[in-house]
């Protein structure tokens, strides 16, 4: 399927439409940088660990990866374990430090990549709905903190597929989701992301169209993941075919 096909387009939003992957990668460096070295976990935490083990899937989901990768796992723990960088001893608690971490990144502010609104006028003058699918549970502060919020009337983030049981990306089950709410089949539908794993669960879920958006996963990751145009900007996507 074209670009000018697409009867509906979801977006990723970190890396996608915000340059709030940039935070998050420093929030899991500080974070997951400051465990390993007070553990003596080698090799030492890389931005490389991001795009491979981190980048689109849940908070936990990619603490689990992380460690695994280097042979060391840790107990879950419970919701209210204390966000503790550099002792955490549960994942729990790796989680709550990073997500800590980014909200104060956050709070210095953030603005729309250059494109994105461009793109979603676009969309918005031939009258294709949208939808944002992240699996971060801060959507909603990114969203209002960068004047997105009433660009997008269906919104799969975190603390919803938490609530309603969606495993996250590599699994296509929240742009699925978000298909169904806005009432578009997925083979008419565009799915735009800058990760790995999102490009590999836009093609798992039988999208009409993957586009992918070289953030610093790399064109050739995101078409081997599934991704059937990589652009480098928005921009881009408003001349498509």
């Amino acid at each position: 399927m074209r670009w000018q096909q697409a009867e509906a387009v979801l977006f990723d939003l970190d890396g996608v439409l915000t340059p709030t992957a940039a935070l998050h990668r420093r929030a899991w460096a500080q974070v997951l940088g400051a465990w390993f070295t007070a553990h003596g976990v080698r090799p030492g935490y890389t931005e490389d660990d991001y795009f491979e083990h981190v980048d689109g899937r849940p908070r936990l989901d990619g603490i689990r990866a992380v460690l695994a990768s280097r042979g060391v796992t840790l107990p879950d723990g419970e919701p209210g374990d204390p966000p503790d960088a550099a002792g955490a001893a549960t994942v729990t608690s790796l989680g709550n430090a990073k997500n800590a971490a980014f909200g104060a990144l956050l709070a210095e502010g953030v603005a729309p990549y250059p494109g994105a609104t461009d793109v979603l006028d676009d969309l918005a003058r031939r009258g294709v709905p949208t939808a944002v699918v992240s699996a971060s549970r801060n959507t909603t502060a990114v969203l209002a903190a960068a004047g997105l919020t009433e660009r997008f009337g269906v919104v799969v983030d975190g603390v919803r597929a938490a609530a309603e049981g969606l495993p996250g990306k590599p699994s296509p089950r929240t742009f699925l989701r978000a298909a169904e709410l806005l009432g578009v089949p997925p083979d008419r539908a565009a799915v735009v992301e800058d990760a790995v794993s999102g490009a590999a669960a836009g093609r798992a879920g039988g999208f009409g169209l993957v586009v992918g958006v070289d953030r610093g996963a790399g064109e050739d990751a995101l078409r081997e993941a599934g991704a059937d145009v990589v652009v480098h900007g928005l921009t881009e996507l408003v001349a498509a075919p």
